[in-house]
């Protein structure tokens, strides 16, 4: 059996992290001609595509308004700016998420005041945020890592207790649902991403918040354009972040597909777990939970290898040509910009400990069944002799 799975998986070549040729392929037609449509216009700032994408996003994800900006960066940072925070407030979130949940919140001169994650998950744990919220906390920022929705009743519960906003780093998460209801509308606001990346990604930077109070849409609306109501008179200071019209003209294209792509995503996590009880590698790697109530859209599939073992079988896969990636390998309570905040290694032990174990493995709708029997016949391999 094991010859047999070495030449299967030898067969099958290298296997990156993720492709997104294949997907270009299938919608090349439809994206060139949605260009060539916005060329012809001559409209590339805050035209026709960027208001149709807004519209189309705001019903995808059952939400009021939606509006469009320059990244997933810039939505938190336009979002955080909506609600007034200024120097000296403080908004907690998790130690355990890309740079920009923190750092949005820094230059604001805000302080990110961090709650450690459930380990199960890898989102904020909701049951320690009460504590930490203060008379300057101005908003929760709870994010939903990997495509998974936070336990929003637990922070809902924190937050309608003190009277604070949630703002949803829902920037992975396009699609996610908590009980029925989508990433988008689970809190005051929410900030995507259409990094090329994310399970909806352009063809470079751009973002977008999502709200039901339609004030704060038109403040938003305000701030990404400079604060400027009418043209050339200001009336907050806001900040150049558009979401311009080619990036709106091939997202609209991507979208239409979303459902599509989230399913197959769906069916190849669903491989993965066959395939590692098959193999029986379930006592040595520990794969994704779903909470309940949850749907799971696998923006990153994200494996735990303890023992020590995590770099070890990730330089083993990179030299069988498995693409993998670590988010995140040092969380942000221990990153030298954030070191005047006063915390230590042991602060936030599951944060710290996800950052020793957890590894990225190769998932998109364009993943075959025999790229994933060779990414587990590949960790296999590693650990017969181990």
């Amino acid at each position: 059996m094991a010859t047999e799975s070495k030449v299967g998986s030898d067969a099958v070549g290298a296997v990156p992290l993720l492709d997104l040729k294949p997907q270009f392929a299938e919608i090349r037609d439809e994206v060139m001609a949605a260009v060539e449509r916005v060329f012809e216009s001559q409209h590339f700032i805050l035209g026709p595509e960027g208001a149709a994408l807004e519209r189309e996003v705001a019903a995808y994800v059952g939400a009021e308004q939606a509006v469009g900006c320059a990244s997933g960066s810039d939505a938190l940072l336009l979002a955080f700016m909506a609600l007034d925070v200024k120097a000296g407030d403080e908004i907690v979130t998790t130690p355990y998420t890309f740079f920009a949940t923190a750092g949005s919140i820094a230059r604001l001169g805000a302080k990110p005041v961090f709650v450690d994650i459930d380990p199960a998950t890898y989102n904020i744990d909701a049951s320690q945020i009460e504590p930490r919220i203060t008379w300057r906390t101005k908003a929760i920022c709870p994010v939903h890592l990997y495509g998974q929705a936070a336990d929003m009743p637990g922070v809902r519960e924190a937050a309608d207790l003190h009277g604070v906003p949630i703002v949803e780093d829902a920037a992975q998460a396009i699609g996610a649902e908590l009980d029925g209801r989508r990433a988008g509308v689970l809190g005051h606001m929410a900030c995507f991403s259409f990094y090329p990346t994310k399970n909806l990604g352009g063809a470079g930077d751009g973002g977008m918040v999502t709200t039901d109070d339609v004030e704060l849409a038109e403040k938003l609306r305000m701030l990404r354009d400079h604060g400027m109501r009418p043209k050339y008179h200001y009336r907050l200071i806001g900040m150049n972040s558009r979401l311009d019209e080619l990036q709106a003209a091939v997202l609209r294209v991507k979208l239409a597909r979303l459902e599509a792509w989230h399913a197959r995503r769906g069916e190849a996590a669903d491989r993965y777990r066959k395939l590692f009880a098959g193999a029986g590698l379930l006592e040595r790697v520990s794969l994704p939970e779903t909470a309940p109530g949850r749907r799971h859209v696998y923006n990153q599939f994200v494996v735990r290898v303890g023992d020590g073992h995590r770099d070890a079988l990730r330089d083993h896969l990179r030299e069988q040509g498995v693409g993998t990636e670590v988010y995140y390998p040092v969380p942000l309570h221990l990153q030298d910009c954030f070191r005047s905040l006063g915390h230590k290694e042991g602060d936030f032990p599951e944060s710290e400990r996800a950052a020793r174990e957890t590894l990225a493995l190769p998932i998109y709708p364009d993943l075959t069944e025999a790229m994933q029997q060779a990414v587990v016949e590949r960790i296999a391999r590693y650990f017969e002799t181990r």
